[in-house]
């Protein structure tokens, strides 16, 4: 089975694979314009967040059976077509939970101390206590918008910390013990944070907008390490503007790297370019998980 690898990932995923009697070629620079001329004469292909592949794409592959996606969603493959076409798709959900759970939960606490900003201004050379107090955590109540695996991962560290949590995901099979409402404006009037753990599909793009900005507590903090595209950044930056959000953590963004930097520069918005599967620990748990994925599949072809 030959496999192209075409995006950056572990050595140690590539040798098992080969270890593994796969015809593994790394093409981790290859360009959108390319891939139409090289990609039909690959079995398999292994992505993460930089390739695309798309209905255009899929038409120009015979031969491909196979796309292991290293990461949580698969909103950067038209899977239904692919699999329509007998193609498979696969991702690894569980690999990066712990590094996006980790990241969530360390910008609520840079929300809450403003540590971002107090860093700038001692960089400053300022000494400007006043400026930075701030909030404890423990004691409040955080509305987690998707409970996926991730979303119950922040949802459980929250819960360790001495936060309340609500959680709202019409799709959940399982509440995780944690309290579930029915309606998402339930959750807004109640939370003072809001994290956001939602694959971007045509239900939830701008999902969090004018109305649901209206709902919330003033003064109410969002932390978004899901996907771009969900919370509206225009009414996001009017909320944030207005004050009545008092901040924003964002790793993801609708269009990325963005081209519009006005809501980045925002001073109650701290800020990252998605990295929150970014952890040595997590990368290495996502390569043996596509290995392992492409792995087995190859064997289930003999």
């Amino acid at each position: 089975m030959k496999v192209i690898v075409c995006d950056k990932t572990e050595s140690e995923c590539i040798e098992k694979m080969r270890a593994a009697g796969l015809d593994v070629d790394v093409r981790d620079t290859v360009t959108p314009e390319e891939l139409p001329d090289v990609l039909p004469a690959y079995d398999g292909m292994v992505v993460r967040s930089r390739t695309k592949v798309r209905q255009a794409l899929l038409e120009k592959c015979p031969n491909l059976k196979v796309i292991v996606r290293g990461g949580v969603g698969l909103d950067t493959i038209d899977v239904e077509y692919a699999r329509s076409k007998g193609i498979a798709v696969m991702n690894t959900p569980l690999a990066s939970t712990d590094s996006v759970a980790e990241l969530t939960i360390g910008l609520m606490f840079a929300l809450a101390r403003s540590i971002v900003q107090a860093t700038a201004s001692m960089k400053s050379e300022k000494w400007d206590k006043k400026s930075f107090d701030g909030d404890e955590i423990g004691g409040k109540t955080l509305g987690v918008i998707g409970l996926g695996n991730i979303g119950k991962g922040v949802a459980k560290r929250a819960v360790a910390l001495g936060m309340s949590v609500v959680a709202y995901d019409p799709y959940a099979k399982d509440s995780g013990g944690f309290k579930v409402v029915s309606n998402l404006d339930e959750l807004l009037v109640a939370a003072d944070y809001i994290t956001l753990h939602m694959p971007k599909t045509s239900e939830t793009a701008g999902m969090i907008s004018k109305k649901q900005f209206e709902l919330m507590k003033n003064g109410v903090r969002i932390v978004n390490c899901g996907r771009g595209g969900i919370v509206d950044e225009v009414e996001l930056a009017a909320a944030l503007t207005s004050g009545k959000v008092a901040g924003a953590a964002l790793d993801v963004f609708a269009e990325e790297p963005p081209t519009d930097w006005s809501l980045v520069k925002l001073p109650n918005v701290i800020a990252s370019p998605h990295i929150g599967a970014s952890t040595k620990e997590g990368q290495g748990r996502v390569g043996m998980e596509v290995a392992d994925i492409m792995i087995n599949f190859a064997k289930s072809q003999k």
